[in-house]
């Protein structure tokens, strides 16, 4: 496997929910649990190993380094509930003054500094107590690791991350469907507890009949600007 250069999160590394993804192919769970066990090295040649023929215990290695493992998972919070997408541009509207202060303004999901059909220029902007919503409209049926990138961010960004970077840790995920191109979809994103630098989250996409796409329950781990990507 080799992560390319335009799905990074942070400079120099993969974004997570793009990986994270990615080894979610894999393996064979419709719901699936990855661990990052370090920033996901971008342009290399890393190896995928699965434990056994039925596609459990997928890890990915960069030479004998363990970069991220994938197993079997389950979600057991209720999915984040949407607003209209008119609700999520007035959010997304909002989302400019925080990004400002972006710890990761070239990230392929939420980064202001992506030109537009390069990245997937998600915006989330708060619509309630602990609550953020992005509108997102594909350009392209997005393959599957594509949108678990797109429920990726949306967790990070309901803690209100501008200025205080956190990054990636675990993620579970069910992908039910894909948008379809031109589909008027929103991301949704929820800010569920925090324990000293360790944040829980949940996201959720819909489609623009309401119907769920995916949702996911995350760990964000907050990190110290100066020291990160060292």
């Amino acid at each position: 496997m080799i992560i390319e250069k335009r799905f990074h999160g942070p400079d120099g590394s993969g974004n997570g929910g793009y990986v994270a993804g990615l080894l979610a192919g894999r393996a064979a769970s419709d719901t699936v649990t990855v661990t990052l066990r370090r920033p996901p090295p971008l342009e290399v040649e890393l190896t995928v190993t699965v434990e056994d023929e039925r596609g459990h215990g997928v890890r990915l290695w960069d030479g004998d380094v363990l970069v991220a493992e994938a197993l079997a998972g389950a979600i057991v919070v209720p999915p984040v509930a949407a607003v209209p997408f008119e609700v999520a541009e007035e959010a997304a509207a909002a989302f400019g003054a925080a990004a400002e202060r972006h710890p990761f303004p070239r990230c392929f999901v939420c980064g202001p500094e992506r030109e537009t059909g390069d990245g997937l220029r998600l915006e989330p902007g708060t619509v309630a107590e602990a609550i953020v919503a992005s509108p997102w409209v594909p350009r392209e049926v997005p393959e599957p690791e594509v949108v678990w990138a797109a429920l990726d961010c949306p967790g990070g960004w309901s803690f209100g991350v501008a200025g205080r970077p956190a990054v990636l840790g675990t993620m579970t995920a069910q992908v039910t469907g894909l948008p379809q191109a031109g589909e008027r979809c929103v991301v949704m994103g929820l800010a569920r507890s925090r324990e000293d630098r360790k944040m829980h989250a949940a996201t959720a996409l819909y489609g623009a009949d309401g119907r769920l796409l995916g949702r996911a329950e995350q760990i964000w781990i907050e990190v110290d600007p100066e020291t990160f990507g060292r």
